[in-house]
C-alpha cells in the first residue's frame, strides 16, 4: 500500500494512545497537523510557546496514563522545547517529541531550519531518531515510545523530513502496537539481605522519591510494619501521604522541617526507594546517610553515586517492595526503638505549625495560613502544581499532599516558568479535578501568556501568584553575603492586567483575613469553566528550613579563606551599607 508520511505518523500516534499534541504549526509539519485534525482520538493543541508546550507534555505524562507529546517545527521549535525535554530527562518523565525536518531529498544547502537537531538534543533525551523511509515511520515511533517508557523513563525525539510527510511511499503492513514486557528479574538474595538489615535495625527510616510513585500501598505497609518514619524528595513529595502518622516531610537533614530532622537524627538503617540522592532532597548533600543503606531503583546508575549502599536492588519499585513486604511480614515483628516515633512526629509538626502561626506577616499573607486554607478547601485527589522558587519550598514544608502524583514541580533541571503550562496540561487530562498552581511572580512572568491557551480551550486552572516583586529565593541568598540584590528585583507587575489580557478572571488576596473567602471564590469561578488568576500579597520575610539549612551547609563547606572573605565582606557591607 502507499501512504503519506503524515498519515503514517498519525496512525502510529493513535496506536500508542496519544490523546493530545502540543506545538505550533510551521512549513515543516503542516501535513502532520492536517492529518491530526482528521483523527478521532488525538487533539492537536496550539500553544503560545513551545517551551510551554513541553511543560504541558511533561505534566500530562506525570498526571495521566498517556504520554505527553510535542508536535513541533525543526530548529527553533526544538530548541524552545528543549526546556521541557531537560526537565523530563532529569526527572525520569516520559515524553515523545515529533519534529518536522528539512527536505532529505534536496541538493541545496542552507535550507530553512537546516541544523543538526540530534546533536543539540542528545544531552536532554534518551534517544533521537531520524526517519529516512516511509516504511520506517511506524516502527520507529513504536520504538521511540518503548524507549521513552522503559527502564528510567525519559524524553525521545523523532525527526520526520517534510518530503516524507507530503509524498506517498510504500509500506508493507500497518502493525498494531503491542506493549513490551518491562519486568526485571528480582534479586531475591539482595531482598533477603535487606530484610535482615531492616529487622535488626534500632531506628530504621524510609526515604522515597518519584520512582516510588506507584508504590504507596507497599510503602505504607512497610513503614507501619517497621514503625519507621518516612521522608520524601521534592519531586516525590506526594508519594507518601502527608496525613499519615509516619510522614515527616521533605528531606531528613539540617535543611528539613524539625519532624524530619529529629526522626532521622539517629537512623541506623535507611530504605531508599526511587531516589538519586540529588542536591535538592539532600539539602546540598548536607544529610547523614547510615552505613546500612538499602537502595532500590529502576536505574542502577544511581547506586553508590553519592552515598555508598550496603544493599542495592535494581527493579520496578512496586514489584520490589511487594516482594520485600512479603518476606518482612513472614518474620517475627521487628523490635526496634521506634515505638514513640509517631507521637514525636505529631509533636514536632504541631510546634512547627505554631511557629509559623505566631509569625507576624504585618498585613501581608502568611504562607502557612494560605496553605492551611488551601488544604482545607481541596479534595485529596485535587492537584497542586508548583514552579521553581521560594514558594516551592514553602509548599513542600507547609502544604500536605495526600495522594501520589498529585503534586508536581520542576526539580533537578529546575526550570522556572513550569507551573502555568503544567497546570493547563494537568487540568486538560483531569478536567473533573481542581488543579491549582503556586507560582512566584518571576516564574509567572516567563509563561503567563500561555493562559491564552487555557482561556481558548476553557481549561479552568487556578493560578495563585505569590507576588513580592523579587526573585525571592535568590534575593534572600544575596542578602546576607552581599547585602545587595543584584538583578533579583523585578519591579511591580500588574497581575490583573495579565489576567485581563489572557481572558482569565482575577482575584486579589491581600491579607490573612481574606484567605478563606478568596480561595473559595477562585474554586467557584473555576467550576464555571474559566481560568482564574489570584494575586497573593505574600510575606516572604520568614525563611524556610530548606533555605536556612542549605546556607549553613554550604558555608561550612567553604575553604577557610573563602569563608573569611565572605563573612568579612558581609560584615563590612552591613556596617557601611
Amino acid at each position: 500500500m502507499r501512504k503519506t508520511g503524515a498519515w503514517l505518523v498519525r496512525y502510529a500516534l493513535e496506536q500508542i494512545g496519544v490523546k493530545h499534541t502540543f506545538g505550533i504549526p510551521g512549513v515543516h509539519n503542516t501535513e502532520i497537523y492536517d492529518e491530526l485534525n482528521n483523527s478521532e482520538s488525538i487533539e492537536p493543541i496550539l500553544v503560545t510557546h513551545e517551551a510551554s508546550g513541553s511543560f504541558m507534555a511533561d505534566a500530562i505524562s506525570r498526571t495521566s496514563g498517556s504520554i505527553g507529546t510535542m508536535m513541533i517545527v525543526p530548529a527553533a521549535g526544538a530548541s524552545y522545547s528543549s526546556a521541557g525535554m531537560g526537565e523530563a530527562y532529569m526527572a525520569g518523565v516520559p515524553m515523545l517529541v515529533i519534529a518536522g525536518g528539512i527536505r532529505s531529498n534536496s541538493d541545496y544547502r542552507y535550507q530553512l531550519h537546516d541544523m543538526d537537531q540530534h546533536t543539540m538534543l542528545k544531552p536532554v533525551t534518551k534517544e533521537t531518531y531520524f526517519i529516512e523511509h516511509h516504511k520506517d515511520i511506524i516502527p520507529t515511533i513504536f520504538e521511540a515510545y518503548d524507549t521513552a517508557m522503559s527502564g528510567l523513563p525519559g524524553p525521545v525525539f523523532v525527526e520526520v523530513p517534510v518530503n516524507l510527510q507530503m509524498d506517498k511511499g510504500d509500506v508493507v503492513e500497518l502493525p498494531v502496537y503491542r506493549a513490551l514486557n518491562r519486568s526485571v528479574e528480582l534479586d531475591i538474595d539482595a531482598i533477603d539481605k535487606a530484610v535482615e538489615q531492616l529487622c535488626n535495625a534500632n531506628k530504621p527510616g524510609l526515604f522515597v522519591g518519584w520512582g516510588a510513585k506507584e508504590s504507596t500501598e507497599w510503602l505504607i505497609k512497610i513503614a507501619e510494619l517497621l514503625n519507621a518514619p518516612v521522608s520524601t524528595t521534592l519531586q516525590g513529595l506526594s508519594v507518601f501521604p502527608a496525613n499519615h502518622a509516619l510522614h515527616v516531610g521533605m528531606s531528613f537533614g539540617p535543611a528539613a522541617v524539625p519532624a524530619a530532622t529529629n526522626a532521622f537524627k539517629h537512623c541506623d538503617c535507611m530504605l531508599a526507594v526511587g531516589t538519586r540522592f540529588a542536591e535538592i532532597p539532600t539539602g546540598s548533600f548536607g544529610v547523614t546517610v547510615p552505613k546500612k543503606l538499602i537502595h532500590i531503583d529502576i536505574d542502577s546508575r544511581v547506586f553508590n553515586a553519592n552515598y555508598p549502599a550496603s544493599v542495592t536492588i535494581e527493579g520496578d519499585a512496586a514489584s520490589v517492595l511487594e516482594r520485600l513486604y512479603d518476606v518482612l511480614s513472614q518474620r517475627p515483628a521487628p523490635k526496634n526503638e521506634r515505638e514513640a516515633v509517631a507521637t514525636e512526629i505529631r509533636k514536632d509538626k504541631l510546634q512547627y505549625d505554631e511557629e509559623w502561626a505566631s509569625h507576624d506577616s504585618e498585613g501581608r499573607v502568611n504562607p502557612a495560613a494560605f496553605f492551611k486554607g488551601l488544604r482545607s478547601q481541596l479534595a485529596d485527589d485535587d492537584y497542586v502544581v508548583a514552579d521553581d522558587g521560594n514558594h516551592t519550598f514553602l509548599a513542600a514544608e507547609l502544604m500536605p499532599i495526600h495522594k501520589s502524583k498529585h503534586f508536581i514541580s520542576p526539580s533537578d533541571f529546575n526550570c522556572m516558568g513550569y507551573c502555568v503550562p503544567a497546570v493547563i496540561g494537568t487540568k486538560l487530562v483531569n478536567p473533573e479535578k481542581q488543579v491549582v498552581g503556586i507560582i512566584g511572580d518571576g516564574a509567572f512572568a516567563m509563561t503567563c501568556m500561555e493562559i491564552l491557551t487555557a482561556s481558548r480551550l476553557k481549561i479552568a486552572g487556578i493560578f495563585f501568584v505569590f507576588h513580592d516583586g523579587e526573585l525571592s529565593q535568590i534575593s534572600q541568598a544575596q542578602e546576607i553575603p552581599y547585602n545587595r540584590k543584584t538583578c533579583t528585583v523585578l519591579g511591580d507587575i500588574d497581575i490583573s492586567g495579565v489576567a485581563r489580557a489572557t481572558g482569565a478572571r482575577f482575584l486579589s488576596l491581600e491579607c490573612d483575613a481574606d484567605i478563606s473567602s478568596v480561595i473559595q471564590k477562585s474554586l467557584e469561578l473555576a467550576n464555571s469553566g474559566v481560568p482564574v488568576v489570584v494575586d497573593v500579597n505574600v510575606d516572604y520575610s520568614k525563611r524556610t528550613r530548606f533555605t536556612k539549612g542549605i546556607v549553613g551547609t554550604n558555608l561550612k563547606r567553604f575553604e577557610m579563606g573563602t569563608k573569611a572573605r565572605f563573612i568579612g565582606r558581609a560584615v563590612k557591607r552591613k556596617i557601611t551599607g
